[in-house]
């Protein structure tokens, strides 16, 4: 069986799905790798690294898709790609099924089997395949170290003969993976950091980071089975607002990291509340592609109100693309091999794997 990949329109996705370190992995799954010319060479990598390890380069997309048994993706292909996929090919991607709904059911009727990695359970046997996880590690540091570019003052205290510079204030919104990256790099930056979440179980989390954890009193576990935040009710969003005003007067730079899977991200800061924010505070939004945690967020564009720069960026990981697509090779590769029947050479979709249940597309 042929395993392979085509690039994504570099202009939005820099990332790639398979590396030279984990080609070893899939022969020896006994499975042959197809890659496109200069497949990874906007990251470094030339196609002789690949072919010495075995990979077959063809010429074009086209090739590598017909004659592909798995085609393994960051997101979903162009329709002219997906109309070259054919009965019992595989493809597997973060293909984002709640605005790609229709796409998938067309390739669903021809009897493709899709697997979209972000619908992966939160369970321990999954860990190595978790995309979401190991990408948003990268994007919370990434974020901190693109705020701390844009504010225009030293982040640690100082303590200089000329006098103290007091070390700056950061509020990381949303505890998930992303918030934590972003409040272990930011105290390690030097930072005085807060984070809040509608999850308790962040709390201790945040607290091991060096972090103070600051919440609604009285609040809920507002967490849903899968680990992800649910929205909230009217009076904690309004108990809420009321400690980010009086929270936000304290602080230099916001990370926002809130999101709800499928829907479009909660604001958080709004207008109003950007007037207890100093002149020369940064807000960096990761939420940035789904509307934002912000009401001026704008995709790709450094908005400043106020004194208030206001980021927000389609893809951050175009800023980290060797390292994230290091880890998310290795996080494919563990799910084709979950899903790859390796003594009789074929996929095998077995769906009491919960794995495999929860990923497909039907």
């Amino acid at each position: 069986m042929r395993i392979g990949s085509i690039l994504e329109n570099k202009n939005f996705e820099k990332r790639i799905a398979i590396t030279p370190e984990i080609v070893k992995k899939y022969t020896s799954l006994g499975l042959e790798i197809s890659l496109t010319q200069n497949y990874g060479s906007h990251l470094g990598i030339v196609d002789k690294e690949y072919s010495d390890l075995g990979v077959k380069i063809l010429k074009n997309d086209n090739e590598v898709l017909t004659s592909s048994d798995i085609i393994v993706q960051l997101g979903m292909l162009s329709d002219d790609k997906n109309s070259l996929i054919k009965e019992n090919q595989t493809l597997i991607g973060v293909l984002n099924p709640y605005n790609n709904k229709e796409k998938l059911q067309n390739l669903v009727k021809k009897k493709i089997n899709i697997f979209s990695l972000e619908l992966l359970p939160r369970i321990t046997r999954a860990q190595s395949m978790d995309i979401l996880s190991s990408q948003a590690n990268l994007a919370g540091y990434k974020a901190v170290i693109e705020a701390f570019a844009n504010f225009e003052k030293a982040i640690p205290m100082m303590m200089t003969a000329a006098g103290t510079i007091p070390a700056a204030k950061v509020l990381v919104v949303g505890a998930g993976v992303a918030g934590l990256q972003a409040v272990a790099t930011a105290k390690r930056m030097g930072a005085i950091v807060f984070a809040t979440d509608v999850r308790m179980a962040s709390k201790e989390q945040v607290e091991s980071l060096g972090g103070k954890f600051i919440t609604v009193e009285g609040s809920e576990n507002l967490e849903t089975e899968g680990g992800y935040a649910r929205e909230t009710s009217d009076d904690f969003k309004k108990k809420q607002e009321n400690l980010l005003n009086e929270t936000l007067k304290k602080i230099d730079i916001v990370i926002c990291t809130a999101l709800i899977p499928g829907k479009k991200a909660p604001i958080i800061i709004k207008e109003d509340m950007l007037k207890n924010l100093q002149t020369g505070s940064v807000i960096y939004d990761l939420a940035a592609i789904q509307g934002g945690n912000t009401a001026y967020t704008e995709v790709d564009k450094i908005v400043e109100k106020n004194g208030v720069k206001i980021m927000g960026e389609s893809n951050i990981l175009n800023k980290l693309p060797v390292s994230a697509s290091s880890l998310y090779a290795k996080n494919m590769f563990n799910f084709v091999q979950n899903l790859f029947d390796k003594e009789n050479n074929k996929i095998n979709i077995n769906l009491e794997d919960e794995i495999i249940n929860k990923t497909i597309i039907k």
